[in-house]
């Protein structure tokens, strides 16, 4: 009584459509082909008033790198988009991963995980592409990663890995599991969002002249603020001077092609400073402390209800616990506090 019962990447579908969601392209690939296959189900949810028709455009690519180059190509154009992949699809998509990250723009990829290496146990649950997600590319990558473990979190970060991306202007992996994403789960009904969506620091023709009058330029990739993060325009904003290209090699804050190393070195280190920003952006981790127990459990995903059932199995032993969940890279203050503040920390991951 009062609850649902819905897979996660039905839930991932619902929350991405709600969260603004205006292109999807994808590859089939077990066990993500059902979140896509359900954003189709649920497209009617955004759809023009006056026409009824459905307002999301659903491109099935064909094969994972085209999937990934349409998201990019499309985020860059200023629209809400994403893909949903699996291991080998994520290997796939390295190189266009770089240029979302060296190019600063806005996508999410979901990464519905199983067991490799190779083709591996395509039924079957695990974790191990966490560490490719976290800087897949070629070098000098660190991408955000959310790391829901349960329904309820698909749909939350099925729309709020939009916001982060947008506010951080990168690409965003959202890292379920075959055993959130195809299994049903019971499970609270959904929270409706109530945070209004935002686009960063994105400039339409009148704000871009305000920043002229302002600061009298604007330059794609320099840091104004201090955190990192630039002002961005998209293409097809209606001014002579807003952006109608970008860059995927070595560029200078004005975006223009540049090896010099003082370039090099300035840009990196912004780009570094902005994933910094991002601590202060994504989901925070669940935590349950006392200060009374010595001994620390770092866990994530969908290993939290045999975490829950084996802490409560030792506490019938006499064995307190302290219990952390992660819900994204990178860490922010919190999950080093916990840390510190035990003798003994395990971390059970799949």
């Amino acid at each position: 009584e009062g609850k649902i019962l819905i897979e996660g990447n039905d839930a991932a579908a619902l929350g991405a459509l709600f969260g603004g969601l205006t292109v999807a392209a994808w590859y089939p690939i077990t066990p993500s082909t059902s979140l896509i296959d359900n954003v189709m189900g649920h497209m009617s949810i955004r759809k023009d008033p006056e026409t009824g028709k459905s307002t999301v455009a659903i491109v099935q690519a064909e094969d994972e790198l085209a999937a990934v180059g349409m998201i990019i190509g499309a985020g860059w154009a200023g629209a809400r988009a994403m893909t949903a992949t699996s291991g080998p699809g994520i290997s796939l998509m390295a190189e266009f991963v770089g240029l979302a990250y060296f190019a600063e723009i806005p996508c999410v990829i979901w990464d519905i995980t199983r067991t490799g290496p190779s083709t591996g146990l395509p039924t079957r649950t695990s974790q191990g592409d966490l560490l490719s997600l976290y800087t897949l590319s070629h070098g000098d990558t660190r991408h955000i990663v959310l790391l829901p473990s349960g329904a309820e979190e698909c749909f939350e970060f099925g729309w709020r890995s939009f916001d982060v991306a947008e506010k951080i202007q990168t690409l965003v992996f959202v890292m379920s599991a075959l055993d959130i994403g195809m299994t049903l789960w019971l499970s609270d009904p959904f929270t409706y969002p109530t945070e209004p969506i935002t686009r960063g620091k994105r400039l339409d023709k009148e704000e871009l002249e305000q920043f002229f009058a302002d600061k009298g330029e604007w330059f794609r990739f320099r840091d104004y603020d201090g955190d990192g993060v630039p002002y961005r325009t998209v293409p097809g904003t209606d001014h002579p001077r807003a952006a109608f290209f970008t860059r995927g090699t070595g560029h200078n804050d004005m975006a223009v092609y540049s090896e010099r190393s003082d370039d090099w070195v300035q840009n990196l280190t912004r780009l570094h400073r902005k994933f910094d920003t991002a601590r202060s952006v994504v989901p925070t981790p669940v935590i349950d402390y006392d200060a009374s127990k010595s001994i620390g459990i770092i866990s994530y995903g969908s290993n939290d209800p045999a975490v829950q059932e084996a802490r409560d199995r030792m506490a019938a032993d006499g064995i307190q616990t302290n219990y952390m969940r992660i819900r994204a890279l990178p860490f922010n203050q919190d999950v080093i506090d916990f840390i510190k503040k035990h003798q003994r920390v395990y971390v059970v991951e799949n």
